[in-house]
């Protein structure tokens, strides 16, 4: 496993997210097969991932329970923690303590290693820096005391969206989590949200490097042109070589949903490989044809469906 140094921490650049973990059906109802992921997550663990993400509404609530009992099982100082507050729902915005002091409870720790103000986006800046929330003072109140010991935020927003945020919350941000693959360099502009990040001085972790898997597997053609190139790397590890090649990436995380996924990720962890300049202009000329034939890349994450305001 490769890791990185952020401030006095050694963090593995493969993080392992919990918001796909692998589900059954119980009564008609899908809920997390906890069996599966807690084998998933102990082996991410045995082979060196340290870093674990989840959030208040993964798995309808299910994904903080099950990997705060997963992870229990090893020493506390041996893995570090992500939890988020859930501003995509606008009507969580004056519930920050209440639901703080609920996530703490779900994964039966003290506190958080990294914590994020989530989702920074069109539809909730406003809200976010409207101060009668008092959002940005609880989390800093939390990490002055200790139940946050890094505070960061995510965002789906355009640049400009992201610019308003950094400018009130920017002195209390040390990190920031990307929509981050070779289709959204330049189809949601992700090279220009980079950038920005940058002139922050504030290091990016990575969410959807393969798009919710929709990066996993290429047309026939497309995937002649990568194989011709690196003749023994798999399709899903472009995607990871892509990540691996961009300064000021930390963290990248992977939401695989079974032990094959997770073995093959962490796989392409085990070093680095940056592309040419040659393989990156192949690979993003690859992401346009995509875009190009798809009339919505879409990553399922739900997040448009759950909390639609025209109940779509």
């Amino acid at each position: 496993m490769i890791y990185k140094q952020f401030k006095e921490l050694e963090l593995s650049c493969l993080g392992m997210g919990a918001m796909r973990l692998p589900t059954k059906e119980i009564n008609g109802q899908m809920t997390i097969d906890t069996k599966a992921a807690e084998e998933m997550i102990a082996y991410a663990y045995e082979q060196g991932i340290n870093y674990f993400d989840t959030a208040w509404g993964y798995h309808n609530g299910e994904s903080e329970l099950v990997l705060g009992k997963a992870l229990a099982r090893f020493p506390r100082e041996s893995w570090y923690l992500a939890d988020k507050f859930p501003g995509y729902d606008l009507n969580n915005m004056d519930k920050a303590p209440y639901i703080f002091e609920e996530q703490l409870g779900k994964c039966a720790v003290d506190y958080f290693d990294f914590y994020l103000i989530h989702n920074v986006c069109e539809m909730n800046i406003d809200a976010y820096l409207d101060e009668q929330y008092g959002i940005r003072q609880y989390f800093v109140e939390q990490k002055a005391g200790g139940t946050i010991r890094h505070l960061g935020f995510s965002a789906h927003g355009s640049v400009e969206v992201m610019r308003r945020f950094l400018d009130s919350y920017g002195d209390n941000m040390e990190f920031c989590q990307l929509q981050l693959n070779f289709l959204d360099w330049e189809f949601q502009d992700a090279k220009a949200k980079v950038a920005l990040l940058e002139e922050y001085q504030i290091p990016v972790w990575v969410m959807e490097p393969m798009r919710g898997g929709q990066l996993a597997t290429l047309s026939q053609d497309d995937a002649l042109k990568l194989k011709t190139l690196r003749p023994t790397e798999k399709i899903t590890a472009w995607s990871f070589r892509f990540i691996q090649s961009l300064p000021g990436v930390v963290v990248t995380l992977t939401g695989a949903s079974t032990m094959e996924q997770l073995r093959g990720n962490i796989l392409a962890y085990q070093e680095e490989k940056a592309l040419s300049d040659n393989e990156m202009e192949i690979l993003l000329q690859i992401g346009r044809g995509i875009v190009a034939k798809t009339s919505l890349p879409c990553t399922a994450c739900r997040y448009c469906v759950e909390h639609c305001p025209q109940h779509l």
